[in-house]
């Protein structure tokens, strides 16, 4: 009998969904420090089978934890001894912000799904920078080669205006950069003002090419650089970006964020409307993240990174995304409802498949 889901039915649903999660993770990250995750992380470490190279980095599995999830790289040791093959932390911005007013997150448990209009809560790039370097070198002496990779995700200060962004952005790049072993530009969240249009290939441009030369020059070395886009884009612009992806030789492109779509929901109408704004992860996300990542495949070269995230549940979605073309998956959403041994459980599942 599995016994997260008992405990998430009778304990985590009568909590408000911001202090569960908060709840849960402190567990994680106590287990962690006492010393029980060292104990069993050969338990959760994934299969030897599973172990890919992407952007000239060593992953363990091809299954990560999407942003979000930890904001302030505060479980990074943590999440990778559950098995993730990599974490990407943030998204952090240039300056400390607390991001909007609660209550900013809902479960649509129905739907196995979330709103969120968390707004980039994060301590700032400053603060992030020295937690993610402290954790890195900690994963470097634990796992040696095969360990965990760290991914890095930045957007914009809200009260930064837009014609700022930027420099906004370069700030975070200059603190976060070195300390990165990959670097995600996040301009698709719904949830600061105006973000999205800096989805706009002339917007886009710009920002992507003065953040790739920054983190090159601020790290001494190339740091991989993706762009993650949202689902809403139209076809026509999600080809404007893969175009642009091309010429400005990024990475790879991460598929997709939150959606601002309500449709086909199987939760109460009134209930979702009451809600309001925010963006929607998890199961309904599914079908639109798929097809964004067979159009994109089908755009950008081979070697060009596609990481697929949106409506991930299990090992079949995982493989489903890696046979339409994408290299690395992550999930976000399902852990919420799935528990600790999601990651394993997933991870030995495909290696069964693989």
């Amino acid at each position: 009998m599995r016994i997260y889901p008992l405990v998430f039915k009778h304990v985590f649903t009568k909590m408000d969904p911001e202090k569960a999660h908060h709840f849960a993770f402190d567990a994680i990250k106590l287990a962690q420090r006492v010393g029980l995750s060292k104990l069993t992380r050969k338990f959760f470490a994934p299969d030897p089978k599973l172990r890919r190279t992407v952007m000239g980095i060593d992953f363990p599995s091809p299954f990560g934890l999407a942003a979000g999830f930890d904001k302030g790289a505060t479980g990074i040791l943590a999440l990778s001894d559950i098995g993730f093959g990599h974490v990407e932390i943030g998204t952090v911005t240039g300056q400390a912000q607390p991001g909007n007013p609660t209550p900013r997150l809902f479960r649509l448990v129905e739907d196995r799904a979330v709103i969120n209009r968390m707004g980039f809560n994060n301590e700032g790039a400053e603060v992030v920078a020295a937690r993610v370097a402290t954790a890195r070198q900690q994963l470097k002496a634990d796992y040696r080669r095969h360990r965990p990779v760290v991914g890095v995700n930045i957007g914009k200060t809200k009260l930064v205006e837009l014609e700022d962004a930027v420099g906004d952005y370069l700030e975070s790049t200059r603190q976060l950069a070195n300390h990165a072993d990959y670097l995600v530009v996040n301009v698709s969240s719904p949830n600061t003002p105006g973000l999205r249009l800096l989805q706009s290939v002339d917007s886009l441009r710009p920002l992507l090419e003065q953040v790739g030369a920054k983190a090159d020059a601020v790290a001494g070395r190339h740091v991989p650089l993706l762009v993650k886009i949202a689902p809403d884009l139209s076809d026509e612009d999600v080809a404007d970006v893969a175009r642009l992806a091309i010429e400005l030789e990024l990475d790879g492109i991460i598929a997709t964020n939150t959606t601002i779509g309500r449709e086909g929901l199987a939760s109460d109408s009134a209930r979702v409307e009451d809600i309001g704004a925010g963006g929607l992860s998890g199961a309904p996300l599914k079908e639109r993240s798929l097809q964004v990542l067979r159009q994109l495949r089908e755009l950008v070269p081979a070697e060009m990174a596609i990481i697929s995230v949106g409506g991930v549940s299990d090992a079949k979605d995982v493989k489903q995304r890696l046979d339409a073309g994408a290299d690395l998956v992550q999930g976000y959403t399902a852990f919420l409802y799935e528990g600790p041994f999601w990651a394993r459980n997933i991870n030995r599942e495909l290696a069964q498949m693989l």
